[in-house]
Order: C-alpha cells, then structure tokens, then sequence
C-alpha cells in the first residue's frame, strides 16, 4: 500500500490543504509534504494522528477495497429473450446501483414491456432502427441517433412499427428491469 498517495488522496477528498491538515494533526507542512511523496515515513502514533484529523480510522485507513470493475465485455452480458424483444443487461448486478442500462433489441413488430409509473427517469438512445415512444396516451417517433428522457411518472413502453431490428440503449434510475 502506498501510505503516502492514500494521505493525500484522502486529504483531497475532504477539501484539505497541507496546512489545514498540518494543523489540525499538529505536525508540520513541509513533513506532511514529504510523507505525501513517500520521502519519509510515519510511526503509527502519527499516522494515527492524521488518518483522525481526516475523520477516519486506522482500521478503515488499511481496508483493502475490492477494486471496482469499469470495464465490461459481451461475456458479461446477462441476456433476456422474450417474444416481443430481447434485453441484454450491459453492466451486470447494476440492481445495486443508482441507474441501470440495458441494451433493448425490438424486431419487426416487438413491444416492449411496459413500465409502470415510478419515481425514476428514463433515458434513452436509439442505435439501430426506429421506435415508437408511448408515454400514457401520447406517442413519440425515435429515429436512430435520437434520444428520449423522461420521469417515470406515466406507464410508458417502446414499440418496433418498422420492418427492420430496432436496438435502444435504454437506462433508468432507479434500476427496474
């Protein structure tokens, strides 16, 4: 672990400058500075004292987190076919996250399900084809290339009225499909 990059990464995510910190550990500028950079290190005492000036704890301090995953490949796509379309889950496990986006795959002809009023929002981005927006009783075009956002406070659904494969990058917040 690199004490000194996590200090400072901490330091910065609090809004602190060297001196704030400086003061509010009662060590010096220019040895924070250096510990920072790794050119000296602390005892534990000390560095107990900084990690609690920057309102933590030793024990959190060391925590390991589990990197985070950014990236995804096809491989990690959870896909759904029903008969009126296909959704494929494009970032996996998003239920625990803010939003959720799922690619949406329409044939001729396909609908898709219907989403219920919520508290959430919508968007989404038309990458293949052509579909029918209905939002309660008003019905929208979308073309390839255009993009929807709405509240999800009236049911709403998708529709492919063409007679080629429409595909829709299609996120809500919060996660419902």
């Amino acid at each position: 672990m690199d004490i000194g990059h996590k200090i400072k990464q901490l330091r910065i995510q609090k809004g602190l400058t060297l001196e704030e910190l400086a003061s509010r550990s009662e060590l010096t500028k220019g040895f924070l500075s250096q510990m920072e950079r790794n050119l000296t290190s602390p005892s534990i005492a000390t560095l107990n004292d900084i990690v609690e000036a920057l309102g933590s704890t030793l024990s959190e301090f060391f925590k390991e987190e589990k990197e985070e995953k950014v990236v995804f490949q096809k491989k990690d796509f959870f896909v759904d076919e029903q008969d009126d379309y296909t959704v494929h889950w494009i970032v996996p496990n998003t239920q625990k996250n803010e939003m959720e986006p799922i690619l949406l795959e329409l044939p001729q002809g396909g609908v898709s399900f219907e989403m219920d009023p919520h508290s959430g929002e919508e968007f989404g981005f038309v990458v293949e084809g052509c579909v029918t927006l209905v939002c309660g009783e008003t019905s929208y075009i979308v073309h390839k290339g255009e993009t929807f956002y709405l509240s999800g406070k009236n049911s709403h659904y998708l529709k492919n009225e063409k007679k080629t494969t429409a595909k829709v990058i299609w996120v809500s917040t919060p996660p419902l499909f």
